[in-house]
């Protein structure tokens, strides 16, 4: 399933259906993350711009916010996250998705990596840190 997705260079999956675009975060990006304890996420009807943040993800570690990787409306979060946060580490790509939006600009969906490129991208940021 994560092949189909697109990404962001902030860590975010983008899985489009029609207008509506389903958001989480990356597996990679859970995996620095380590044990997640809370998610703080926008209200239903809460409008985005790209790159805003959409909220907070809390971890036993740290505290990072997770942003839109397009804009849109906001049409549904994911109620399970706020009593199974956990849902993002252990299935980051189904149960742990974190919202979805309503697209309001589908051009910014060419602007997202595809699966191999963000590995690409994964293996460039690793290379910087060594």
């Amino acid at each position: 399933m994560a092949d189909t997705l697109l990404y962001a260079k902030t860590h975010e999956w983008v899985k489009v259906k029609g207008n509506i675009a389903t958001i989480g975060i990356s597996d990679y990006a859970q995996g620095e993350l380590g044990d997640i304890v809370f998610v703080e996420m926008p209200e239903v009807d809460d409008e985005f711009e790209s790159q805003n943040s959409l909220g907070s993800i809390e971890s036993v570690k740290t505290v990072t916010e997770f942003y839109a990787p397009i804009s849109g409306t906001v049409v549904e979060i994911n109620e399970a996250l706020e009593d199974t946060p956990e849902n993002i580490n252990e299935d980051p790509f189904g149960e742990g998705w974190i919202l979805k939006l309503k697209i309001s600009d589908e051009t910014e969906l060419e602007e997202l990596m595809g699966s191999s490129d963000y590995k690409f991208y994964l293996k460039e940021l690793h290379e910087e840190e060594d």
